[in-house]
């Protein structure tokens, strides 16, 4: 039997510093980083993901796939858990950072997105959905599964479709396959948090940068070399939209900053689910920020 690996876990909503922590603690620590970001697998997709590229530390799985391909939690939870062993085993101690709660669940719980998908079903499911609207499809997953309708945005057609899949294929809610932790990782995980109101002037700011930095280049570059998946993608959606000409840029600009402060909010909700998390104020001083967290990790 293999020995559990200790897993140490940077988060916290968009815009706190997880990555300059995550490389500081990893410079200290002999660690690579490994991305829990939903939207850096994406190759081009740099400005709007604030995506590094000059890594003082290894990365990985950043860059993996084109933006026009799809891609799923099942395949990144097999794909980073190959890494992670790779990292452990090499000596080297690995450091999960990102903010895609989605990612982070599927390393640290047994999951259920091992279940294999069937088209038939979510064509179905898809159907519905297009025939009487998104809204009676969400009903649907309250009514069979409603705590994990309470972990998806009413407009998330995708993993609504996808819950309510796992439900007809198991006939358990999806939640059932997600309690169990990891036999395989032992997760210390960092919760980087700051005051609301710093932290949605953080995000303002940052937009404000990555469109200086020539975002709205990118997301033209990118027109028609999108799927799906990659163009909702917050700063892209928005601004694909104003390329269409659906909006002016300012109404584009102010709906990033709206998506970004929205989604940081999803994301505090998700991460206070870690009840033994640590929770530091991304304000705290860069040195004692590091040492605590050092700290943290070393203490198993």
């Amino acid at each position: 039997m293999k020995n559990i690996i200790n897993l140490n876990i940077i988060t916290g909503p968009t815009a706190t510093g997880k990555s300059e922590l995550a490389i500081e603690c990893a410079k200290r620590m002999n660690g690579e980083i490994v991305s829990a970001d939903s939207m850096q697998i994406y190759r081009g997709m740099d400005i709007g993901t604030a995506k590094q590229k000059d890594f003082p530390v290894p990365h990985h799985m950043i860059d993996l796939v084109s933006p026009l391909d799809e891609y799923s939690v099942a395949l990144y939870k097999a794909q980073a858990t190959e890494v992670i062993v790779d990292i452990s085993d090499r000596g080297k101690t690995p450091i999960l950072a990102g903010g895609t709660g989605l990612y982070i669940n599927s390393l640290i719980y047994n999951t259920g997105y091992q279940t294999k998908k069937d088209g038939e079903i979510s064509m179905r499911l898809n159907n519905y959905a297009n025939d009487v609207g998104i809204i009676k499809l969400y009903e649907k997953l309250q009514s069979v599964d409603p705590v994990s309708a309470s972990k998806i945005n009413p407009n998330d057609k995708r993993r609504i479709i996808r819950a309510l899949e796992i439900y007809e294929i198991t006939g358990e809610p999806m939640r059932r396959d997600q309690c169990q932790p990891s036999d395989i990782f032992s997760p210390k995980i960092v919760v980087l948090n700051m005051d609301r109101n710093v932290l949605y002037d953080r995000i303002e700011r940052r937009v404000d940068k990555m469109l200086k930095d020539g975002l709205l280049n990118e997301v033209n570059g990118l027109a028609g070399r999108c799927g799906k998946q990659a163009e909702q993608g917050i700063g892209y959606k928005e601004l694909f939209a104003y390329l269409n000409k659906e909006c002016t840029l300012d109404e584009a600009i102010n709906k990033i900053k709206k998506n970004s402060r929205n989604y940081a909010k999803r994301q505090l909700t998700w991460f206070r689910r870690y009840p033994d998390a640590l929770w530091l104020d991304a304000e705290m001083n860069k040195e004692q920020k590091i040492l605590k967290t050092v700290y943290y990790f070393s203490g198993r």
